[in-house]
């Protein structure tokens, strides 16, 4: 696998390549229709600036996020763009059959040769009951204890190499390498790429003993960000992907043109988090039923806490924050999600931050 479909370039003063996590936001009185807009808008601008990488990732039974279906979105978003790279951040591996994943990734491959990222992560992406209507099965433990081995299939029906003998040697994944060893077929050399995601300790070591590409959570789980950076980077092991380490960061950051607007939506992602916690999730609020809701002091404990972790402001207070972020953990990319009741305003965000690091112009 070529280094530079994991690497990036940097471009501007900006300390190493920004990549997009998007969630694909639906505030309140918008609807989905307008969140896969924004979601399309964003890949192309983003591109045009030079951002690396645009990730969306599998969630299930929020209303307020609308992307239950990382491959049909990235389809969407691969016929309106041309040079950025696309992936999951991530596919919940034990919710799918991994012959399904390989089918669908080696599709958008084909689709969009030499620019798609299969990222994968271990949890549900959902509450438990979501989960076991996925899987039709209440055993929810399973598919995160087998991980490893569902993995192994993954990579398997990919580069369509199980041994002779194995029950699935005859199985082929199409879009896939079998076509190319077929007569008179012809395949690209190029496979999806595929991360370990993570948001604690065990796929940050699996994804060092394999020799991947690994991206952490810390938008969500910063105190364990140091420590899982540390332990891939102690476990990795060169590969035939990776000759060292690579690991990127999902950061949550919302640059506005007017600080106390950054305040008002951080408030409401902190609400909308809350809801989520208390498992009453939502559509994203509106900063002004934000503004009126009473926090309890329980509450009030957990937003400041949640917040502390969002880079917002002005461009340059993001920047300064990013910049900071950066140089404490050594990630290799970081990966920007901006939440915000309006789409607008997510784009708005990704602009202001292009311009602060002088990013190439749209």
């Amino acid at each position: 696998m070529p280094a530079d479909e994991i690497r990036g370039a940097v471009h501007g003063t900006a300390p190493v390549p920004l990549s997009v996590l998007d969630l694909v936001t639906v505030g309140a009185g918008s609807t989905a229709t307008d969140a896969l807009r924004t979601s399309v808008a964003l890949a192309r601008f983003t591109e045009a600036r030079g951002f690396h990488r645009y990730w969306v990732a599998e969630h299930h039974s929020m209303p307020g996020v609308a992307s239950s279906s990382p491959a049909v979105i990235l389809a969407n978003l691969a016929a309106h763009t041309d040079r950025i790279r696309l992936g999951s951040g991530g596919v919940m591996l034990p919710n799918h059959a991994p012959l399904v994943i390989a089918e669908q990734f080696g599709t958008l491959e084909a689709m969009a040769p030499g620019r798609i990222d299969l990222g994968l992560g271990r949890a549900p992406g959902t509450d438990g009951a979501t989960a076991a209507a996925l899987r039709r099965s209440d055993t929810l433990n399973e598919g995160a204890d087998d991980f490893p081995q569902q993995l192994a299939e993954l990579t398997r029906f990919l580069d369509d190499d199980f041994p002779d003998g194995h029950p699935y040697a005859r199985i082929h994944a199409i879009p896939g390498p079998v076509q190319g060893s077929t007569p008179g077929g012809t395949q690209s050399p190029h496979r999806p790429v595929i991360w370990l995601l993570g948001s604690s300790g065990f796929s940050a070591q699996l994804a060092g003993m394999l020799g991947l590409p690994f991206a952490f959570a810390h938008h969500f789980s910063a105190q364990n960000t140091i420590p899982a950076l540390d332990l891939y980077r102690e476990n990795f092991r060169p590969s035939a992907v990776l000759a060292e380490p690579y690991a990127l960061i999902g950061v949550s950051a919302l640059a506005t043109d007017d600080e106390a607007e950054a305040g008002r939506q951080v408030r409401a992602t902190a609400l909308n988090m809350l809801r989520l916690r208390m498992g009453r999730p939502g559509l994203f609020p509106d900063p002004e039923d934000a503004a009126r809701h009473e926090f309890s002091p329980m509450e009030e404990e957990f937003a400041a806490s949640f917040t502390r972790n969002i880079v917002h402001g002005t461009a340059d207070e993001v920047r300064a924050g990013l910049d900071d972020l950066q140089k404490r953990t050594g990630a290799d990319e970081l990966m920007l999600t901006s939440h915000a009741h309006r789409g607008e305003l997510r784009l708005r965000s990704y602009e202001l931050i292009a311009d602060a690091y002088g990013l190439p112009a749209a």
